[in-house]
């Protein structure tokens, strides 16, 4: 039996109108979006109205409110937000035993199908993130890492998995940020590297080798601060 359609309400309207410039990339994470009297006069509605609105995207996990600062974007898409938050619940060794299935995989494809813009585009935040251990500014450095495994895996050119791993990607950020800060972030420049030049040479099996080098890495910290605090 169909069920007769109902129109969205105005609240839901004026959400899915923020919503779509956040996943649109027209508001960035980090941004804080116009203040309530300009965003009230661009969409024709009530101060209460734009208040619901936001109020259901901050429960959605797109927005952030801080007190006498403003609203900020904090997640690119609802799937995004939910990730987050069960990374947040998550043993560190799990999230890098599913960072290593996803990034080998990218590796391995990338491999065959980058391009010369890929390549360039990797090389860059590789030069980034070793300007930013120099300067021993870890915030920059976390920054470039990331950037530099999604450079990655969008060359491998699977829509599908760098859409996944850019979710993912953003919630791991602090754990990225964390490791940088506890200890020396040269230690992956090797590996990162190795990684760059088998997509040059197009070795899959040397780019592979190049990912589970600094999954291996990264699992021995992590089982060395959980040593530490038991």
């Amino acid at each position: 039996m169909l069920i007769q359609t109902q129109r969205l309400t105005l609240v839901e309207q004026v959400a899915a109108q923020i919503q779509e410039k956040i996943e649109t990339n027209e508001w960035q994470i980090g941004m804080r979006i116009p203040p309530e009297p300009e965003l009230m006069e661009q969409l024709h509605v009530s101060r209460n109205t734009l208040r619901e609105a936001i109020r259901a995207l901050t429960y959605a996990g797109l927005l952030k409110t801080r007190q006498g600062d403003g609203t900020y974007v904090c997640s690119s898409s609802v799937l995004g937000a939910v990730i987050e938050k069960v990374i947040q619940h998550t043993d560190r060794l799990e999230s890098l035993e599913v960072r290593y299935a996803l990034e080998r995989e990218a590796a391995a494809l990338a491999a065959l199908r980058r391009s010369e813009e890929d390549l360039e585009a990797i090389r860059s935040c590789l030069e980034k993130c070793r300007q930013a251990a120099s300067e021993q500014d870890v915030k920059a450095y976390a920054h470039w890492d990331v950037e530099f495994h999604k450079t990655v895996m969008a060359s491998a050119h699977n829509q599908l998995m760098s859409n996944l791993y850019n979710h993912i990607s953003e919630a791991m950020h602090n754990t990225i940020l964390e490791a940088a800060e506890s200890e020396h972030p040269e230690v992956y420049q090797e590996s990162h590297e190795r990684l760059y030049q088998a997509l040059v040479h197009q070795d899959r099996q040397q780019a592979e080798e190049a990912v589970r080098s600094y999954i291996d890495k990264a699992r021995a910290s992590s089982s060395e601060k959980n040593l530490k605090i038991t």
